[in-house]
């Protein structure tokens, strides 16, 4: 049935049309972007990176950095996987902000790797200024490697990491190596195996191809390798964004470093299992991505980069503006029903929108798992996930625009792999905050609209105020009922 909506006057349908078809034409403009960077892809796969000869005389001393905050859940894997790597001279710190039992279960599970020899060290500070960036600056100011590696708390990186990395440190160009994401817990439920596909096309396609092209690429915050050297030179850990690994990537590649993404060194972590716990890993992002672009933008620009490199910076640095696009099309499209697009403009726009997203990711889970039949019932629901975070992402990147807040806020994290579920957070019930609010009517709005676009005889824009409708259900629902406290 459908909702009531007001009729638009034929000025204020025309309007509407011709914003949609605005949106449209940039978003489509991200589209054709995700079919370049296919290509990119494709033409240079065969570009793999090979480490220079190694230097004569003994390995370079590795710090491996754990920051953790409240991560009682995982913290002891952590560290047993960070003391268990294969390297000859190797020192451990965990940076621990804790104000819960993790203190406590970190200090028992160092002393026992002491007990083994392990160069092994619980660091706390009096407080935690700066956050995450404050702790691995801290930590860096009393670590004896020449290499740094650095793991988030939920990361199980195998024995034989950093004799997969360290060698392409041989070229001392070289500033950074990044491993790529792999998942712990893919199959645990719906939204893990929604994300890891969002996942794999950032580290198997995105990454790959910045990198093999000669673009800039940016440390991912875990599971890489610095040399100590260029996070000095390009001015160390700063806290003035939420997405300190992506400031300091484009700082120390504009102060003449080169970074190595090994795509087939794979270090599995865990991935949110609700939606509130994934909201706000998703809205730290995009916010912290916008107040880099604020800070370094400018001065890439004027930089004596290539072309090439700026444009594509240019669209990695703003490509979540393409959210507040998605909520203004949802909000805009059922207006426009008066004043509908010709049927072959909008099915060219909403295709390259939409279908180059689908060939996208069908491509990087092509390339992941050698085949694509068993996970390509993922990739329609993967859009509506996309299209309901529209909402929160927004937020996060007006934020990001105009805000100065630059709290660190961690994702939850249960310890959950797949077969075996996490730990339960706390009891949590329904709770219905303003951006779930919005996207359950944003919803309706929709599919009502939908409806109207039927009535008004555009048949190639209701499909598509159909899936706005069924992603912002999708996502608004979801984020009532969590299956853990987050």
């Amino acid at each position: 049935m459908a909702l009531p909506l007001v009729p638009a006057a034929p000025p204020l349908a025309a309007a509407a049309t011709a914003v949609v078809s605005a949106a449209l034409l940039l978003l489509s403009a991200y589209g054709a972007h995700r079919v370049h960077l296919l290509w990119l892809y494709a033409r240079h796969r065969g570009n793999a990176p090979v480490p220079a000869a190694p230097p004569a005389g003994a390995p370079p001393a590795v710090t491996v950095q754990l920051p953790v905050f409240n991560e009682a859940a995982v913290v002891e894997r952590l560290i047993d996987a960070a003391c268990a790597l294969d390297w000859p001279d190797l020192e451990v710190q965990v940076l621990d902000d804790s104000t819960d039992q993790t203190t406590a279960l970190a200090e028992a599970r160092a002393a026992a790797w002491r007990a083994r020899g392990v160069d092994v060290r619980v660091l706390r500070r009096p407080d935690r200024q700066g956050y995450k960036a404050g702790a691995l600056a801290h930590g860096l100011r009393v670590a004896r490697g020449e290499l740094v590696a650095v793991f988030d708390a939920d990361f199980v990186p195998h024995p034989g990491f950093l004799k997969r990395m360290i060698p392409y440190f041989s070229d001392p160009g070289v500033g950074m190596v990044q491993a790529r994401w792999g998942h712990l817990n893919e199959r645990s439920g719906l939204l893990p195996m929604l994300a890891s596909v969002l996942l794999d096309g950032h580290f198997v396609i995105e990454h790959t191809a910045r990198h093999r092209s000669g673009r800039f690429f940016n440390f991912n915050g875990t599971a890489g390798v610095w040399r100590r050297a260029c996070v000095d030179a390009a001015g160390g850990w700063q806290a003035d964004t939420l997405t300190e690994d992506l400031d300091l990537s484009y700082r120390a590649q504009l102060a003449g470093w080169r970074f190595v993404y090994l795509v087939d060194e794979v270090v599995p972590a865990e991935i949110p299992d609700t939606l509130r716990a994934y909201k706000l890993q998703q809205h730290r992002w995009a916010k912290g991505t916008l107040q880099t672009a604020r800070k370094l933008l400018w001065p890439l620009l004027r930089s004596p980069q290539p072309l090439r490199v700026k444009l594509e910076a240019l669209v990695h640095l703003g490509s979540n503006l393409a959210y507040p696009l998605v909520v203004l099309m949802a909000a805009l499209l059922p207006l426009a029903a008066a004043a509908p697009l010709p049927a072959s403009a909008s099915a060219a726009l909403f295709g390259l929108a939409s279908g180059s997203f689908f060939l996208f990711y069908a491509a990087a889970q092509r390339e992941t798992d050698g085949a694509l039949g068993p996970k390509l019932w993922r990739i329609p629901l993967v859009m509506l996930l996309g299209v309901g975070m529209a909402l929160s992402q927004s937020r996060a990147v007006m934020e990001g625009i105009f805000g100065r807040d630059t709290r660190f806020l961690r994702t939850p994290k249960s310890g959950a792999v797949d077969g075996r579920p996490g730990a339960a957070g706390a009891a949590a019930g329904l709770r219905l905050d303003w951006t779930a609010g919005g996207e359950l009517l944003l919803a309706l709005w929709c599919l009502g609209g939908a409806v109207a676009l039927l009535r008004a005889g555009a048949p190639g824009a209701a499909p598509w105020a159909l899936l706005y409708g069924l992603g912002f259900g999708a996502v608004g629902v979801g984020s009532l009922w969590p299956r853990r406290g987050a």
